[in-house]
């Protein structure tokens, strides 16, 4: 590949760039006219606007993007994640015109897209699975045969969905016919198929995830997990590997099935497995095709650059720069710096930042594409940087992180840099002893209290 277009913004875009140029790679940044003056268009060797503010209208503007890879004569396009980063569609549109799209198949993106296809795949695969509906719920009567099988809670969930939506968590039989029928009809209303299934409900899990890459060849690694249990309303807050209640066996365990899952659609590209898990029980909740936001914590760990990575599979390359058996080095941690008053129930907070001061030192990195008088827009994701430390284990990378974020200032708008340093105090998160409910016990409007 001589050129690759980055169909996305904010810092993957900034991060996909800096791969392909340690590559020699060239690269052609798309815009909107909001985003005119970040950095991504700054530093990608040529800018092709594709539309006004609107997601809609500009970065899930398929035809905008292919013309501008046409225009460029880019020969790849990296979608990043968000956007057309698992639209089936957008990929097939890249193979029919020759343009190499920077991840799987469109046939992987919709098989493991279907939630309900994947777990009956991943059953087939011999890999744990949430016990629950074998696919999708046909009726009212199906569903409340099946939870009394598996008893309650239960939880229904869009198989086409994502972020929380069309899901619904039921404690006792006279919710369900309610709780079903809404959650078909938001399904409907989001993703345009009203597809539900059921699960057996946890009610204190945490949220492990392997992160795997596969070449044409037949090869699949698993690097290792990432913690990803401090969230609100199914977002991702703080991300860290390896997870603090993760053992070497178990490790090996969850490892292994990720690779069998991955071998299961002949894999290609870099993916997530991600699983639930429940006091030393890890089951299969779904596969994410694509990059994810908290790849670096994997990078520091393993010492590998996955994006450089996901270039060379999809040139056609042999992976051949991963060694399967060797350990993780040290701890990572990632804290998720966004836009967003956490006082205020993380209300989004769009404007101008006047101040802005990245921290520094040995074991710390920062992925951003914001800077001092950069106003951020209100379209689109309110993620303006990723604080990532690594360690020589989890304390230290607890401390490095609770000096890094000292260090970081944004001024002029609110962002989320008070709430990480709350939680880095937090006994539960320094001790390990956390699970995805942690965020609902803690009273977030005294944040700023406590620094």
């Amino acid at each position: 590949m001589k050129k690759i277009l980055i169909a996305n913004r904010g810092e993957i875009a900034l991060r996909v760039i800096r791969a392909c140029k340690e590559l020699g790679i060239k690269t052609v940044a798309v815009y909107s006219e909001p985003d005119i003056n970040s950095l991504h268009v700054r530093f990608a060797d040529e800018a092709v606007c594709i539309g006004p503010g609107p997601s809609n209208l500009s970065y899930l503007n398929i035809p905008g993007v292919i013309s501008a890879a046409e225009v460029t004569n880019a020969d790849a396009i990296h979608p990043g994640y968000g956007f057309l980063a698992e639209n089936a569609h957008f990929a097939e549109v890249c193979q029919s015109c020759n343009i190499k799209f920077i991840g799987p198949t469109a046939e992987m993106i919709t098989n493991m897209g279907d939630k309900a296809f994947a777990k009956a795949t991943m059953n087939r695969a011999k890999v744990p699975t949430i016990p629950g509906s074998e696919g999708l719920l046909p009726s009212f009567g199906d569903a409340r045969e099946i939870a009394k099988s598996i008893g309650y809670p239960v939880i229904i969930k869009a198989t086409a969905g994502g972020g929380g939506r069309g899901m619904r968590v039921v404690r006792e039989e006279a919710n369900l016919e309610k709780a079903y029928n809404q959650a078909r009809q938001e399904a409907m209303g989001a993703f345009g198929n009203d597809g539900v299934y059921m699960e057996k409900f946890f009610e204190q899990p945490r949220h492990i995830e392997v992160q795997i890459i596969g070449d044409e060849f037949g090869n699949v690694y698993a690097l290792g997990e990432r913690e990803c249990s401090i969230q609100r309303k199914h977002q991702k807050l703080i991300e860290e590997s390896p997870s603090p209640v993760v053992t070497d066996k178990i490790r090996k365990k969850m490892c292994d099935a990720a690779i069998r899952a991955a071998k299961s659609v002949n894999y290609v590209n870099a993916g997530t497995i991600e699983f639930l898990y429940d006091e030393g029980n890890f089951y299969f909740m779904e596969m994410n095709t694509r990059i994810q936001v908290e790849h670096p914590v994997t990078e520091a760990v393993f010492g590998i650059d996955l994006i450089k990575q996901q270039i060379k599979v999809t040139a056609g390359e042999k992976l051949t720069e991963i060694n399967p058996n060797y350990k993780m080095r040290g701890h990572a941690i990632e804290c998720r710096i966004n836009a967003e008053d956490p006082t205020k129930g993380f209300r989004p907070s769009p404007g101008k930042i006047q101040a802005f001061h990245v921290p520094g030192g040995l074991g710390v990195r920062v992925d951003t594409h914001a800077y001092a008088e950069y106003m951020i827009p209100p379209f689109y994701d309110s993620l303006i940087a990723k604080l990532i430390v690594h360690g020589k284990d989890r304390n230290e990378a607890i401390e490095r992180m609770e000096r890094a974020l000292d260090e970081f200032i944004i001024e002029g708008i609110q962002s989320t840099v008070p709430f990480h340093r709350f939680m880095m105090k937090n006994p539960n998160f320094i001790s390990g002893d956390f699970n995805t409910k942690l965020l609902e016990g803690i009273d977030l409007s005294k944040i700023e209290n406590n620094l």
